[in-house]
């Protein structure tokens, strides 16, 4: 048959990715023995390719794990290395045999949708979106493979794409002619080209030059760090952040010595929280629960305004700690960032509008800072990313009218037949969003259970989307942390599963949730 269709393989299930939805979703797919597309020699996705020396998990290690497979010293309060996340990963993807379904240094060229040269008219009834199995391909892959670059042919019933948001397409500033990065004597460098770099020329890149740095999230100051350690003594350059919109960081997962779970991770925590069918009462109740998130929020920023020398550096932000949790963007501090601050190693420069100079960055009250290096950390083009990878028409259905991408679950986006997306919604837990996610979609792809109405899946959706609009100006990372509780209790009782998974009522309020409590077997 393969040869007929001139494939070089003809598979039920395709699974592009072979990070940590990549990984678990060949896991959870195994059955069906599924091929991975895997661009470069491992796994890990932006673990191995997206990571500096200094970069670590922002959560503790129970609450980044797979159900089936926890970490050896779980409950070591330290945030894991990158080294240690991806040996971690190893482990798990041997432990459970899913390399062998891995192909590696094989990327996905082109994808052709082909179901209609054999839907019928019987196979998916008007409005519905059918089963994602349904017995003949539906999308054709070309995948060329190094060194050799040579391009195969693959077919698949389901495609599943877990190539996530990071990664690959570095978001870059656009600038007026004569202010862009040509007129700078420089070097100018993305995250994504810096994480390339092995410890030595990373130090000799930093070392004893003018470093700005242009952002504040996670890896910015990642790097700001490293550029402070890498000029230490008289001759050590400072590190200027450049800085448009501010963050709250945390230092630790302690509150005023209360445990930070406390306020966000938890039946009770979340109760305060609106979130997508919550029914009339819920609707009644939530504006009077609004004095409590405001409180629960200002509890949290009067210790870090206390904790953090955030007032002396004018790093202090202007919105809601909430807004920055119900979005997935609160960071974890390196614990010598504010001591180096302290020593001068690293500044601030507050701007929303910046370009280059000949000897720097300048900035639109007319000042100036020398550099002699740039490290842009300004994220990455994800949409462009999805959208180059898929054909038309779907490229243009991909993401909606308000730029995110509409999935059910997070899963399954009504207007693409027989593809799922695995790593595109975010929580506190990426890994476990992931996971439950790909346990739910095996099932799915085995006829368990059927999904609504393409109409009911689009409702639900922007559900969601208004959910996030409403808690947070930075909805369009699409991150569900102050609901995602009851987001897995949808997914658990569409699987079948009870959604309450504790022993008993008090863990059931006042127990943080984690991957643990979907074992297979509760």
């Amino acid at each position: 048959m393969a040869c007929e269709q001139g494939y070089l393989k003809l598979s039920r299930v395709g699974i592009i990715g072979a990070g940590i939805s990549g990984i678990a979703a060949a896991k959870q797919l195994s059955h069906q023995n599924p091929i991975v597309f895997e661009a470069t020699d491992s796994i890990g996705g932006v673990w191995k390719h997206c990571s500096f020396a200094s970069t670590k998990l922002q959560t503790p290690r129970c609450d980044f794990e797979f159900s089936d497979y926890p970490w050896p010293q779980r409950d070591n309060s330290s945030f894991p290395s990158y080294l240690e996340i991806l040996d971690y990963l190893h482990n798990y993807a041997t432990h459970f045999d899913v390399l062998k379904f891995i192909k590696f240094n094989s990327r996905v060229v082109e994808i052709r949708y082909i179901g209609d040269r054999e839907t019928t008219t019987l196979d998916v009834a008007p409005g519905e979106f059918g089963s994602l199995l349904r017995g003949h391909p539906v999308w054709e892959v070309a995948v060329e493979t190094n060194p050799s670059k040579t391009v195969e042919m693959y077919a698949f019933e389901l495609l599943v794409v877990c190539i996530g948001k990071y990664g690959d397409i570095p978001r870059m500033p656009v600038f007026p002619p004569n202010k862009g990065q040509e007129i700078f004597s420089g070097k100018v460098m993305h995250t994504l080209e810096y994480s390339k770099l092995d410890k030595e020329a990373a130090g000799e890149l930093l070392k004893g030059k003018k470093v700005a740095v242009v952002g504040y999230k996670k890896s910015a100051i990642d790097l700001a760090t490293e550029c402070a350690e890498a000029n230490q003594g008289p001759d050590g350059q400072p590190c200027t952040m450049v800085i448009r919109t501010l963050h709250w960081t945390v230092p630790a997962y302690w509150i005023w010595g209360l445990p930070f779970f406390l306020f966000y991770s938890t039946r009770s925590s979340q109760f305060l929280h609106e979130r997508p069918n919550q029914g009339l009462l819920r609707n009644l109740l939530c504006p009077l629960l609004s004095p409590m998130r405001k409180a629960v929020s200002k509890f949290i920023e009067s210790y870090l305004v206390w904790k953090l020398p955030l007032d002396k550096y004018g790093l202090k932000p202007d919105h809601p700690f909430e807004e920055d949790y119900a979005s997935c963007q609160m960071a974890i501090l390196p614990e010598n960032f504010f001591s180096e601050a302290d020593k001068g190693k690293i500044l601030f420069k507050r701007a929303s509008k910046w370009w280059f100079w000949n000897g720097g960055l300048e900035f639109e009250d007319n000042t100036k800072i020398e550099a002699d290096v740039v490290l842009l950390a300004s994220g990455y083009d994800g949409k462009k990313k999805i959208q180059d990878l898929l054909p038309e028409p779907f490229s243009s259905l991909i993401v909606d009218s308000t730029g995110l991408m509409p999935l059910y679950r997070g899963t399954i986006h009504p207007l693409i037949p027989n593809m799922a997306f695995v790593g595109y919604i975010e929580s506190v837990s990426n890994l476990h969003t992931a996971e439950i996610r790909c346990k739910w979609l095996s099932r799915l792809a085995d006829g368990l259970f059927k999904l609504p109405s393409i109409e009911k899946m689009l409702d639900q959706t922007t559900k969601e989307m208004e959910i996030m609009k409403k808690t947070t100006r930075f909805y369009k990372r699409h991150c569900i942390s102050t609901f995602s509780i009851n987001h897995s209790d949808e997914i658990c009782e569409e699987m079948g599963w009870k959604s309450l998974r504790k022993n008993n009522w008090f863990l059931e309020a006042f127990a943080p949730y984690n991957s643990q409590d979907y074992g297979e077997d509760k």
